[in-house]
């Protein structure tokens, strides 16, 4: 076994939970080998890198060794080394830390925990330094 197809390599290494969602994953754009957008079909060889956007960051993964079916996660290491640079992983950091500034559509309104988290949070702003007397 020389190539396999990506999306059925991702899925085997656990990249993915299911290989529709490796599929979709390709016909998005969020899979590349060597900054170009692959297709589901594209066949890999051991030594390609892979860069598979999750936003917000992009893992890097190369690939040592191909397999057809699904591993257990304590074999993953034997198919795949990741190599995504700790800046990304900083940037998943940052965005787990202000979460909730970010509220995702349909949650709702925010609960009184959630409106005293956005007031620590507040920066006065510009108008709030200035003393306006108006006398009309």
């Amino acid at each position: 076994m020389n190539e396999i197809r990506i999306d059925k390599w991702m899925w085997a290494t656990r990249i993915f939970k299911t290989r529709t969602i490796a599929v979709e994953a390709c016909k998005k754009n969020r899979v590349m080998i060597n900054d170009v957008a692959v297709k589901p079909s594209r066949m890999i060889k051991s030594g390609d890198v892979i860069q598979v956007r999750k936003p917000p960051i992009i893992y890097s993964f190369k690939v040592l060794d191909l397999t057809q079916n699904r591993v257990g996660a304590k074999l993953v290491p034997r198919y795949l080394e990741n190599i995504t640079t700790p800046e990304q992983y900083e940037i998943l950091e940052l965005q787990t830390i202000s979460g909730f500034v970010d509220r995702a559509r349909g949650t709702g309104r925010p609960t009184k925990k959630d409106r005293r988290d956005l007031d620590s949070f507040h920066v006065p702003a510009l108008a709030d330094d200035f003393d306006f007397d108006f006398d009309f």
